[in-house]
């Protein structure tokens, strides 16, 4: 037998394990969790980059409508998607060392199912994190504003500072502060081109939106996104 078919039994019988005895729906953030393949992202559209700018708006009431699978892919895409072979993203980074992580909390998307999603951009892929319809509870962890519960999805940009900060010391935290400005500006702007609204939120509790998430302990959330169709 492999090695690496001995290390995939062995995380496998954790996460079986750790399931039966806690009970828990949360999902493992390990290489053996299986990944969804995202659509192709689109490079193109029919709105400008100066229309877009022009029709940005923060928006805060959404329909009752989902979301499909390919808007999904193309938010995940602006927000912090490979553009080549270098593995340079659509948003700038200090030092190309990217320390944010894009999770997605799906509610109302088709063709996929309820729950919360880790984005994984070199491979344009999602990983199952934990199950169910979380939109409420991060709704909670956002001070009750309903906006998060109320949009077929919520994008939360977390950020690991030690990526940047390895490098740049103390300056590198404002670095990442400003990377999270650029993503979500981008985010914004593909919004207008799906006839999307979204609004970003920065007042939160931390704690309660690592635990909704099962974040880890070296990343730290810094904005969420919730995202639909407008009302």
């Amino acid at each position: 037998m492999s090695v690496w078919k001995v290390v995939s039994i062995v995380s496998r019988f954790g996460l079986v394990l750790g399931v039966l005895i806690g009970g828990a729906t949360m999902i493992q953030h390990d290489v053996c969790a299986e990944e969804i393949a995202l659509p192709t992202p689109s490079h193109s559209s029919r709105i400008s980059v100066e229309m877009a700018l022009q029709q940005r708006r923060s928006l805060r009431e959404y329909l009752d409508m989902p979301v499909t699978l390919a808007e999904v892919s193309q938010l995940l895409w602006a927000s912090q998607g490979v553009t080549n072979k270098h593995g340079y993203r659509t948003a700038p980074s200090a030092g190309a060392l990217y320390p944010l992580e894009v999770y997605l909390v799906a509610g109302h998307v088709t063709g996929l199912p309820v729950g919360v999603y880790k984005y994984r951009p070199h491979t344009h892929t999602l990983v199952n994190i934990v199950e169910g319809d979380l939109r409420s509870d991060l709704a909670s962890a956002a001070l009750g504003q309903s906006p998060v519960r109320d949009g077929a999805i919520v994008l939360v940009l977390a950020a690991v500072y030690e990526r940047t900060t390895t490098k740049y010391g103390r300056r590198g935290s404002q670095y990442v502060h400003m990377e999270v400005g650029h993503v979500a500006q981008n985010v914004y702007l593909q919004t207008v081109s799906l006839e999307l609204g979204t609004v970003f939120i920065g007042a939160f509790s931390d704690d309660s939106v690592k635990d909704v998430l099962k974040m880890s302990d070296t990343e730290r959330p810094l904005g969420i996104m919730p995202i639909g169709r407008p009302r």
